[in-house]
């Protein structure tokens, strides 16, 4: 009796090296989903989660982008949101078709507020959409010439999570300052509300949305931002519709839905990029605002890249991951993306880690993700009605979280500590992050020159502490150079 042989499984090839058995499917196949003992609905219920974790910022960066630039030009809120969606989907989804890793992208909150506090008073939006542009095309070099690893391996850890608490109390700031619970006194920096105390129903929701995200965080409720800020607006949209708060009390109009929550993308800003022009503003200066946002998008994305892969068990022990550096260049294409779009750079957000939790272990949730930001470019009006106060308790929050590295530190070692200090307090008194870098930068080598400690330094924190020792000297050198 002859025995009859089942047909072997001819391996495939799933377009990065990897060889992988035949008869699955080809989404199966392509993300790696089996292999990574992961299931199509862990997958498209990681990439839900992770959208309703980071929705916000279709929120929050418009908020942060709503100021004036030097010329008195401002960026439409609707063409804001819009940029902010498409934005965000398009480098998702080429997080996860290209990186095949389970990590979300969108408008980076450090880098929204270096354009809006530092980039902006200086030049036109476009502009300063242009130096997304170009930090986004540094990013990328970094990548290709494998410098970016070269980079992060040589500043101390120390520093890298002080930058991080640093951008927290920075974000935090800004969300105080736009809710009007903290306005500039007339004898004091900084006072509480516009004369020392409170007013306005506005503000008071502040406070209570703040609380309950807090209060939802402490309960570990997933998706707590996103539900505190729905909160918040239903109860803003309730009293508005009552009368009983004055709509000209709302700083970004009063919360009521004009007209239907279906709307087609407002593409404006799309392609309001502007080279050159930047003569009153001093070659330097471009320089180092260009750098300035190199800093502001580059550690947190290498730091929660690694720390959402190792989650996922996708990074081994040295931080090494399948597609990292597929995934690194799309974190660098996010500064080009967003400047195009007019949104401002994207980066990998730490939210990401939330569909991790529900299972996500492919780039097939990033893929779900970002079709579900493609999906709100048609509902711009439902988000416009979210009240800047109440979108600015979500600014607090996340400033909270990002303080929360400080248990990384020890403060016990005055190299440490110094360095640190300084980096997270000049960062929001001199509302300046490039400012708390380098003050951070030049005193580590400060005192680890005086403890006669210089070897430690190393070449490049040598190298980057000249830098910043230019940028506090610029005007003066400026001057004397004839270029101001």
């Amino acid at each position: 009796m002859t025995q009859q042989l089942e047909p072997k499984s001819v391996a495939q090839d799933a377009g990065d090296g990897t060889r992988v058995p035949a008869g699955r499917s080809w989404l199966d196949r392509y993300f790696h989903i089996s292999d990574r003992g992961s299931t199509l609905a862990r997958e498209v219920r990681g990439g839900v989660t992770t959208f309703m974790a980071m929705a916000y910022i279709l929120l929050l960066n418009p908020l942060i982008l709503s100021g004036e630039d030097a010329a008195g030009g401002t960026l439409a809120r609707s063409g804001l949101i819009t940029a902010t969606a498409f934005a965000a989907a398009l480098t998702t989804l080429l997080m996860g078709f290209v990186g095949k890793v389970p990590l979300a992208l969108a408008a980076g909150l450090s880098v929204s507020g270096v354009l809006a506090s530092q980039v902006a008073p200086q030049m036109t939006w476009g502009q300063a959409m242009a130096m997304c542009v170009m930090y986004g095309v540094v990013i990328m070099l970094l990548v290709v010439t494998g410098l970016r690893q070269m980079i992060m391996n040589s500043i101390p850890a120390a520093l890298k999570h002080a930058i991080t608490m640093g951008i927290g109390l920075f974000v935090a700031l800004i969300g105080f300052s736009k809710a009007g619970f903290v306005h500039q006194g007339e004898s004091t920096p900084v006072t509480l509300g516009p004369a020392g105390e409170l007013t306005g129903w506005p503000v008071l929701l502040f406070a209570l949305t703040l609380l309950a995200i807090f209060m939802l965080q402490a309960r570990r409720v997933p998706g707590a931002l996103l539900i505190g800020i729905v909160g918040g607006t239903l109860v803003a949209v309730l009293l508005n519709a009552l009368g009983v708060i004055d709509p000209k009390q709302w700083a970004s109009g009063a919360p009521e839905l004009s007209g239907g929550a279906v709307s087609l993308p407002d593409f404006s800003l799309f392609g309001q990029v502007e080279f050159g022009g930047w003569g009153e503003v001093g070659v330097m200066t471009v320089g180092m605002i260009v750098f300035t946002l190199v800093l502001a998008g580059f550690f947190d994305a290498m730091a929660t890249i690694i720390g959402v892969g190792t989650e996922a068990e996708l990074a081994d022990k040295d931080g090494r991951m399948p597609g990292l550096s597929k995934a690194l260049f799309v974190d660098g294409a996010g500064g080009v993306v967003g400047g195009v779009a007019g949104a401002s750079g994207q980066t990998v957000f730490v939210e990401s880690a939330t569909g991790v939790g529900e299972g996500a272990r492919t780039g097939l949730s990033s893929v779900v993700t970002g079709l579900f930001f493609a999906a709100c470019l048609f509902f711009t009006p439902l988000t416009a009605i979210v009240p800047g106060e109440v979108a600015a308790a979500a600014l607090v929050v996340i400033g909270a979280m990002m303080m929360m590295n400080a248990r990384h530190v020890d403060w016990s070692d005055r190299s440490t500590a110094i360095p640190v200090f300084l980096t997270v307090v000049v960062m929001p008194f001199t509302y300046s992050i490039t400012a708390g870098v380098a003050a951070g930068v030049v005193s580590y080598a400060a005192v680890k020159l005086a403890e006669g400690k210089a070897r430690q330094i190393g070449a490049f924190m040598w190298a980057l502490t000249a830098v910043f020792l230019v940028f506090f000297a610029l005007s003066p050198i400026e001057s004397w150079l004839g270029v101001r």
